[in-house]
């Protein structure tokens, strides 16, 4: 089975789990947190990845470290990823599960690329007009790119809405480029 295959079906068994518990924003947000882990912090990541570590070992520290953070059925999942030697995948696993919340409530998730930092409410500004458009509730995930220099690029789903100041200039070269060769 290939890694989305693999992420998405860890992602569905979490869902059911989540489900039952009642709680799907919940454990999302602890999925998440697990993934940020794993990417982002340098320690935890090597631990993972340690293959002189056995799973059994991988798993104590994990119950150990968040058994009293974080519910045990949520726990025992992770030590099921960890048994299988798929806990490399949890931000795969996490990307899943939110795209799977999503669609369970009806929401549209955006990844919404702007040039700067947004200000306060900017975010939630974007949020409100991208579900008048859409006529669905939209989640963005902003992302910072200085090199679009301005404007926003939005992409939902396998629609991509280029407003960027950089995609206008380029597009403003090639029509003086095209004018200036007649």
């Amino acid at each position: 089975m290939r890694e989305p295959t693999i992420a998405r079906n860890y992602a569905e068994t979490l869902l059911a789990l989540a489900g039952k518990a009642g709680d799907l924003e919940g454990w999302g947000r602890m999925i998440g947190e697990v993934a940020r882990l794993v990417t982002g912090d340098r320690t935890v990541r090597r631990f993972l990845e340690n293959p002189k570590l056995s799973a059994d070992a991988k798993c104590a520290v994990l119950r150990g470290a968040l058994q009293d953070r974080m519910p045990r059925l949520f726990v025992r999942f992770l030590e099921s990823v960890v048994q299988h030697r798929r806990q490399m995948l949890v931000p795969a696993i996490a990307d899943e599960y939110r795209t799977l919340v999503d669609a369970r409530l009806g929401r549209v998730a955006a990844e919404v690329t702007l040039a700067r930092a947004p200000q306060p409410g900017e975010v939630e500004a974007i949020a409100s007009a991208l579900t008048r458009t859409t006529g669905r509730p939209v989640v963005p995930t902003v992302r910072v790119d200085p090199e679009i220099l301005g404007g926003m690029i939005v992409r939902m789903g396998d629609q991509l809405r280029d407003g960027s100041v950089r995609r206008r200039l380029s597009m403003l070269r090639g029509s003086l480029l095209a004018n200036a060769s007649r």
